[in-house]
This record gives structure tokens, sequence and C-alpha cells, in this order.
């Protein structure tokens, strides 16, 4: 079973590596990909970084993980980054594979909003990754939850630490670090 971890990844901290190590050795997964959104519909005309140098962070992050790909799917077509299309272009694509979506609980609460929503849980397993403390919703499909450790390292936080001339060494993957700092990325956002 292959997992895919959607999301801007604006930029990709260690959190989310460490909750995607978590849930590939929780489910015994054979490779999780990353899935950059191009435009994701619930951040319309926020995402900090062009689509293209926040899929080169995921690149730079998960390089030297052969159980970790980058998913280009959703960055080589136009948005909105639907999920359910995603899912439905991967099982055309690659006929007879299994997928496991990862949500975090808190994103799971919106999950019923999403686009076609009703149609998720017939395309991939749904796994709900949960964090110490966090509330895991009642979703009206099945579900599958993986406790991950918690660390509070938000994307938000990194751009903001970028914009008030703060380090991030430690926040994010040195080669994303570096790349952040070269590319001159995030230093108006507030």
């Amino acid at each position: 079973m292959i997992g895919l971890f959607g999301g801007s990844f604006d930029p990709i901290p260690h959190g989310h590596l460490l909750v995607a190590q978590a849930v590939v050795e929780a489910r015994g997964l054979s490779q999780l990909r990353f899935v950059p959104a191009r435009a994701q519909p619930f951040k319309a005309g926020r995402h900090a970084a062009p689509p293209e140098a926040r899929a080169r962070m995921v690149a730079l992050a998960i390089a030297g993980e052969p159980r970790f790909a980058l998913e280009r799917l959703e960055l080589d077509r136009p948005g909105p980054s639907y999920t359910v299309d995603t899912l439905e272009a991967l099982r055309e694509r690659e006929r007879g594979e299994s997928f496991a979506l990862l949500v975090g609980a808190d994103a799971a609460r919106d999950l019923p909003q999403w686009h076609r929503a009703e149609a998720l849980a017939g395309l991939a397993t749904l796994v709900v990754c949960a964090r110490p403390g966090a509330e895991v919703p009642v979703l009206p499909w099945p579900c599958q939850v993986v406790r991950v450790p918690g660390i509070e390292i938000s994307a938000t936080v990194v751009r903001a630490r970028v914009a008030a001339g703060r380090p991030v060494r430690y926040w994010v993957p040195d080669p994303v670090a570096g790349f952040i700092a070269a590319s001159g990325l995030y230093l108006a956002d507030a």
C-alpha cells in the first residue's frame, strides 16, 4: 500500500517528516508520497511560496529516505487541487495499486466539507494521524487512526521566523533552510 500525504508544504517542517515516518512504520506502507498542492482549495491565494519552490523543498527534505517520494500529480495540472481528483488519477495511472490517504486529526474535522468527500473512502484507506491530545473526529466513513508524535512546528511559525530574521535550523531540514535562505523565500511574510 502506498501512503499519500498532501498539503501545501510551505515549507515542510520536521514534524511532517516525523509523522510520515511514524505512519510508514505503523501501517507497513511500501512507500509514502508527499503530494504538494498547486492550489490548495482551503488556502486559495495564500501560498507564500510558488508551487515549484514548495516541491523543491519537499524533494530536499526527503532525499535519502528510499520509502519517501515526491508525487507531482497536483503540481502538473491546474488547480484547485482536489484530493478526490488526485486519487482518481492515481488509481487510473496505477491500476491495481492501493492507497492510504493521510489526514491530520485537525483536517479530518473538515473532511466532510472536502470536494466530493463521499468518494474518498472508496478510493483510498483513510488514515487519521492524531498527535497527543488531539481529538479524532467521528467520520461518516471508516478510517484507521495512527497515533503520531507531537511536534509543535508549523509552516506558519517557520515563515514568521524567516520574516523576522530568526534562524530556522532544527525547525526544517538543513537543505530546506539553505534553499529558503538562497531563494529569499518568506522574507516579506509577516
